[in-house]
C-alpha cells in the first residue's frame, strides 16, 4: 500500500497540506464549542445547582480523559511517524494496540463511576443536597459509559494520524447536531419527551456519543489501518509498552491537570454554588479557545510525526511557525471580548445578579491569558507529534500544580475569590511563553541528532 493512500502529509505545499487536515478538525472544535454553550444555556434555564452539579460530576469525566489520551496519543505519535517512514504494517500494529488498550481502559473506569457515585462527589463538600444528588445522576450516567467516548477520542486521532481529518469531522458533527436537538427536549421536557433535567442532559450526551462510535466504524475504507487487521486479536507485549510509553506522560498531564482544577474547584466552592457555575460557565466559554488549539495542536500533531517519520524537520519548523501567529491571534481575539464584553458574555446564559457579578470578574482576568493558553496547547500538539511527551508533560505539571498554592495565597489577600481566577492566568502565561521555547530547543537539538 503507498504512503499517498494512507494521507501523506510530508509531501506538498506546507500551507496546503496543514490547512486540509487542520480545517475539518477546528469546524469539528466549533462545532462542539456551539454544543457546549447550547448545553449550558438549556441547563442554565434549571438555574446554578444544576449547572453546579454538572460542573463538578462533569469533573470526573475530565479526568478520565487522561486514560483515552494515553492509548491515543501513543497510537497516533507511533502510527504517525510509522506512516511517515513508510512502514504500514507496524502502524497497524500500533493503531490496533491503541483501541484495544483505551477499551480496557474505558470499561474498568465507567465501572468505578457506577459503583462509587458517593465517595466520588463527596469529594467536593458540597453543602445543598439537592446539588450533590443531581451531581451523582450525571456522574453515573455520563461517565458509567466512559467507553463510548474514549473510542470515539481514539479512533478521532488515528483517523488524524492517516492525513483523515474529514471523516471525524462528519460523525462528531451528527453527534453534536445530535444532542443539541436531544438537549432542550430531555432537559425541559418539551413535546411528548419527559422533563429530565440533569439526567436528560446525561442521557442525550451519551445517545450522541454512540452515533458518533456507530459512524466512525462503519465509515472506515479498506486501507484504514483498522481495516487491515482484528481488533480482537491480541497484539505483541512490544506493541503495547511502546503506546504507553508514549502516552503516559501525555496522560498524566491531562490527569494532574484535571486533578489540579478538581482540587481548585473545592477552593472555589468555599464561596459558594454560584462561585463553582461561574468557572463552569467560564470553562465551557472558554472552549472557544481551548477546543479550537488543541484541534490544530491535533492536526500539529500528525504532521510533525509524519515529517519527522521522513526526516523533514524544515517543513516542522514552518509549519509551527503559521500556526503559532494563527493562534495567538484567535487567542488574541477571543480575551478582548471576555475583557471587554464579560458582563454581556455571561448574561447570555444567566440570570442570577450574583452569578453575573462573579463572572465579570472571572473573564477579565482569564481573557488576559487566553494567548497564551492557545500556543500552549499548538506547542504540546507539535512537541508530541516529535515523540517529546516527557518534556512538554514536565513543563505543564509542574507549572499546572504551582496553581494550588498561587491560588492558596492569592485567595486569602483581598483578590478573594478573583485570586483564584489570578492563579489560573498567570501560570498558563508562563506554560505558553516556555513550551515555545522548548519547542524551538527541541528542534535544534534534534535536527543536530539527523546530521550526524
Amino acid at each position: 500500500m503507498s504512503k499517498q493512500a494512507s494521507g501523506n502529509l510530508t509531501q506538498g505545499p506546507i500551507m496546503r497540506v496543514l490547512f486540509r487536515l487542520a480545517l475539518p478538525i477546528m469546524a469539528a472544535t466549533f462545532l462542539s464549542t456551539a454544543y457546549s454553550l447550547t448545553d449550558m444555556a438549556w441547563i442554565g434555564k434549571l438555574g446554578s445547582k444544576a449547572v453546579a452539579a454538572i460542573g463538578v460530576g462533569g469533573m470526573y469525566g475530565w479526568l478520565s480523559q487522561g486514560l483515552a489520551i494515553l492509548a491515543r496519543m501513543g497510537g497516533q505519535v507511533h502510527a504517525g511517524q510509522a506512516i511517515g517512514r513508510g512502514d504500514q504494517d507496524e502502524a497497524r500494529h500500533y493503531a490496533v494496540s491503541s483501541v484495544q488498550l483505551v477499551t480496557l481502559f474505558g470499561v474498568v473506569y465507567g465501572a468505578i463511576c457506577l459503583l462509587l457515585p458517593g465517595p466520588l462527589i463527596g469529594f467536593y463538600n458540597l453543602d445543598d443536597p439537592t446539588t450533590v444528588h443531581m451531581a451523582k445522576q450525571y456522574l453515573m450516567i455520563a461517565c458509567g459509559a466512559s467507553v463510548v467516548n474514549f473510542l470515539n477520542f481514539t479512533l478521532t486521532g488515528l483517523y488524524t494520524a492517516q492525513g483523515d481529518s474529514k471523516t471525524p469531522l462528519i460523525a462528531n458533527a451528527a453527534g453534536l447536531l445530535l444532542n443539541m436537538i436531544l438537549d432542550p427536549l430531555l432537559i425541559l421536557g418539551i413535546g411528548p419527551a419527559p422533563r429530565m433535567e440533569v439526567i436528560g442532559a446525561a442521557v442525550a450526551t451519551v445517545f450522541s456519543q454512540v452515533v458518533v462510535l456507530v459512524i466512525l466504524i462503519a465509515a472506515m475504507k479498506p486501507d484504514n489501518l483498522l481495516r487491515q487487521g482484528s481488533i480482537l486479536c491480541p497484539e505483541k507485549k512490544r506493541y503495547f509498552a511502546d503506546v504507553i510509553r508514549m502516552g503516559t506522560p501525555a496522560a498524566l498531564q491531562s490527569a494532574f491537570y484535571c486533578a489540579i482544577s478538581m482540587v481548585l474547584t473545592r477552593m472555589v466552592g468555599a464561596y459558594g454554588e454560584a462561585a463553582i457555575a461561574v468557572q463552569r460557565l467560564g470553562g465551557q466559554i472558554e472552549s472557544l479557545t481551548w477546543n479550537t488549539a488543541d484541534g490544530f495542536g491535533s492536526a500539529m500533531n500528525a504532521f510533525c510525526a509524519q515529517n519527522y517519520g521522513a526526516g523533514k524537520l524544515d517543513r516542522v519548523r514552518k509549519s509551527y511557525r503559521v500556526s503559532a501567529r494563527l493562534m495567538i491571534g484567535w487567542g488574541a481575539l477571543i480575551g478582548a471580548l471576555f475583557i471587554f464584553f464579560p458582563k454581556g458574555i455571561a448574561g447570555l446564559f444567566f440570570h442570577e445578579a450574583e452569578v453575573l457579578t462573579l463572572s465579570v470578574g472571572y473573564f477579565v482576568i482569564v481573557g488576559l491569558s487566553e494567548p497564551f493558553m492557545c500556543l500552549e496547547l499548538m506547542a504540546i500538539g507539535s512537541m508530541s507529534g516529535l515523540g517529546r511527551t516527557k518534556q512538554c508533560s514536565l513543563i505543564s505539571i509542574i507549572f499546572t500544580i504551582l496553581r494550588v498554592p498561587l491560588a492558596w495565597a492569592l485567595s486569602r489577600t483581598g483578590l478573594g475569590l478573583n485570586g483564584i481566577w489570578w492563579a489560573l492566568s498567570v501560570s498558563s502565561i508562563v506554560k505558553g511563553i516556555l513550551l515555545h521555547i522548548f519547542f524551538h530547543r527541541e528542534c535544534t537539538q534534534l535536527e543536530k541528532d539527523l546530521s550526524e
